[in-house]
């Protein structure tokens, strides 16, 4: 299969790439600054060109989508604009935008996270967009068909445990290898709509 992995400079992004590449499928990285080409998918015009440049593809990934951190009192209504555009919008304009580059059993498979169905102090800009991305996600799925979309839903990952532990006590942390394998279930699998949780 042809793969585009947007985010692909990311923890889960560099998983997915290595884990699919591993099993002979033609990787196309995309982030902002690095990959084999450079967009930024939050901004439609540079989404446009991207699709121009990358054309037909079997299985669009993403693996991006930065989101603030910080007590509910402490968070503004930019930092909730910029969770929206670059967690939710970025991702629906990514199928949106794709649905005529996608082979007609094609796939999508998004990014969410574990604040959406177990919220945590600090995270609810997180748990807001995240719910959002899934919702998208089952409401896309019946109208998109025979294209599949499914959503992978990590918990913190063991690799981030220095920077993100403490916003998560108790939590069972994902490796980002085992992250991969969700994406490789939702590319290579046959589901569509799910919510693929992790751990």
């Amino acid at each position: 299969m042809r793969i585009i992995v947007v985010g692909a400079a990311g923890k889960a992004g560099r998983a997915v790439t290595q884990l699919m590449g591993e099993r002979g499928h033609d990787i196309i990285t995309v982030g902002r600054t690095t990959g084999d080409v450079q967009y930024d998918i939050s901004d439609e015009a540079q989404l446009a060109r991207m699709w121009q440049h990358v054309g037909q593809v079997d299985a669009v990934v993403s693996a991006a989508g930065d989101v603030t951190y910080a007590p509910i009192d402490e968070l503004t209504s930019d930092d909730f604009n910029a969770a929206w555009s670059q967690k939710v919008l970025a991702q629906i304009n990514l199928v949106r935008t794709g649905l005529d580059h996608v082979s007609p059993r094609g796939s999508f498979t998004l990014i969410s996270g574990v604040p959406s169905r177990d919220p945590v102090i600090s995270a609810t800009a997180a748990a807001t967009v995240n719910g959002a991305v899934e919702a998208f996600v089952r409401a896309a799925a019946i109208e998109i068909a025979p294209r599949r979309i499914n959503v992978v839903s990590p918990s913190v990952f063991t690799e981030s445990l220095d920077d993100f532990g403490d916003f998560f006590p108790g939590f069972a942390p994902v490796d980002v290898a085992d992250v991969a394998r969700g994406f490789q279930k939702a590319i290579e699998g046959a589901s569509t709509g799910e919510v693929i949780t992790l751990p």
